[in-house]
């Protein structure tokens, strides 16, 4: 079933990206990169909400099995435009992250051993690879986080909140200066996006257009038409 308020965090989280992303365009608008925090956050909190409504012995499925194979692709179909639009990235794309947030989400989620398993060597490799990973080892457990605090709601919220800190801690700007104004204003913002996103579910705004799988090629387009603005401004 379609679930408007799903539909809405996904609609702030592409607009955040976009807003975000733009500073490739105009690099002083610091603005645009404190908007841009509520991004990643919603994003894994789409990807809890999926995970959750499945049941949690119906693992693996066809529905499963597609969901990771769409996220596969585009972190491969990514990687190009991303690499073309900053080739000075020390990380991969925003997708690779998000897969193996997948797969641990998953192991948290569904009972078979088989997912806990996947979702333990998925962690591994996040730990080991953090460096090379978009919001490192946090961007990859949040979901699981989220899907952790669903269920057992009450002060579990505040791990998803902390987990959206940390990733953005791994700029290493913000690592090095997390005390100054404008870096207390951008981890608030980051700590604030999914309790936001979750307001936003509960909303019931029917005529918010449906955001179907045309975001995963979202991404990637996205990228090369601000690379194409770079070279006409």
């Amino acid at each position: 079933m379609r679930s408007a308020g799903l539909d809405l965090v996904k609609w702030l989280a592409i607009l955040t990206m976009v807003a975000d992303h733009l500073r490739y365009l105009w690099p002083q608008a610091d603005g645009l990169f404190i908007v841009g925090r509520l991004a990643f956050p919603l994003f894994a909190l789409a990807l809890a909400i999926n995970v959750g409504r499945s049941h949690p012995l119906a693992w693996p499925s066809a529905t499963s099995a597609r969901y990771l194979g769409w996220l596969l692709v585009f972190s491969v179909v990514s990687e190009a435009p991303y690499r073309w639009l900053d080739n000075g990235s020390t990380t991969f794309n925003v997708i690779p992250t998000l897969t193996l947030g997948l797969l641990v989400a998953w192991g948290v989620h569904h009972r078979p051993s088989a997912a806990r398993w996947l979702a333990a060597g998925a962690a591994l490799f996040a730990a080991v690879y953090s460096d090379q990973l978009m919001y490192g080892l946090p961007g990859v457990l949040l979901p699981a986080a989220v899907v952790v605090a669903r269920s057992r709601r009450g002060a579990t919220w505040l791990l998803p909140c902390a987990l959206a800190v940390a990733g953005n801690l791994t700029n290493s700007w913000l690592r090095e200066h997390p005390l100054l104004p404008i870096s207390v204003l951008i981890l608030s913002v980051a700590a604030l996006a999914i309790p936001a996103g979750c307001w936003l579910l509960g909303q019931d705004y029917r005529r918010v257009p449906r955001v179907g799988r045309w975001g995963y090629l979202f991404y990637p387009l996205h990228l090369l038409l601000i690379k194409g603005l770079q070279w006409l401004l």
